[in-house]
């Protein structure tokens, strides 16, 4: 069986229990979420959602017709059956001390990382791109250095003329 990782993009309405239910839904079938972002569109009376999963097709296809079935869900997209672009962002927080502050500074640039904080101890990073990236830029730290780390998930857009709208 080949699992795959997909990004599922779906437009919900924008009321209390529509995220529960989602996530419910994949719960009780045992499906794993890897990531899920969820915030409203230009249009306050709908949210975007983005989940990123893996599975067979089969498996996709059973929670895509799951997901399709939901009072709330409006519209839903697979965005890995076709082009699209995808980003994640996320902050570090790293010990950055005497002769590490530069290597620090020098490996944030290396990866177009701004650094939005700054103590005598610490920089914080905002580092934004897939999450190959992301990884990236981690392994490329001393382990010792990261103090803390927030990532938000895949957030993903069809490329070209192709949207998700009503």
């Amino acid at each position: 069986m080949n699992d795959m990782r997909h990004i599922i993009s779906v437009l919900l309405e924008n009321e209390p229990g529509a995220l529960s239910r989602v996530v419910g839904l994949f719960s009780a079938r045992g499906y794993n979420i890897e990531s899920l972002t969820v915030a409203p569109t230009e249009d306050r009376s709908l949210s975007r959602m983005t989940i990123v999963t893996s599975g067979s097709d089969e498996i996709i296809e059973q929670i895509t017709k799951h997901l399709n079935r939901l009072i709330e869900v409006v519209k839903l997209v697979d965005l890995t059956e076709s082009a699209y672009t995808e980003r994640e962002l996320m902050l570090i927080k790293v010990r950055a001390v005497g002769k590490d502050r530069e290597e620090m500074k020098r490996l944030s640039d290396i990866f177009r990382g701004r650094i939005i904080d700054v103590t005598d101890r610490t920089y914080t990073v905002e580092l934004t791109g897939d999450g190959g990236k992301l990884d990236a830029f981690i392994d490329a730290l001393d382990r010792a250095a990261i103090l803390e780390t927030v990532r938000t998930g895949a957030s993903g857009i069809s490329r070209g003329e192709r949207v998700l709208k009503v």
